[in-house]
């Protein structure tokens, strides 16, 4: 089944601004500020930079550490049809999985490697 491209949109939505209702205060208040940009699949720049084409999410720009020393402004960018086929069409898997990359995603902006974010099970 093809998925709606609006309900991917609302629902991963609706999981980025729960999760991020659960977070403590500070870090709330600092995730807002990073911005988060839905897109169907990685691009074909984005594949010649080497990002596959199921990626699930990439943070760009600007860690925490680095504001103002990077040109480029913090963003989080989710693949929802990538996002979607990983779940194999179920919602409740989907919004998990939106959940889980959103919050990898947040902890490179943050500055922890990959091998950190799989030790706290955000692989």
């Amino acid at each position: 089944m093809k998925p709606c491209w609006d309900k991917l949109k609302r629902v991963a939505l609706e999981e980025v601004e729960a999760t991020l209702e659960a977070l403590p205060e500070p870090l709330r208040r600092r995730a807002r500020s990073v911005a988060v940009t839905f897109e169907r699949r990685p691009g074909r720049l984005l594949q010649a930079e080497g990002y596959a084409p199921d990626t699930l999410g990439m943070f760009s720009g600007a860690t925490f550490l680095d504001e103002g020393l990077v040109p480029l402004p913090p963003q989080i960018f989710l693949f929802l049809l990538n996002l979607w086929e990983f779940a194999d069409g179920d919602e409740d898997v989907y919004r998990q999985e939106v959940r889980t990359t959103y919050l990898h995603e947040l902890g490179h902006y943050l500055g922890l490697s990959e091998e950190e974010l799989t030790d706290r099970g955000l692989e």
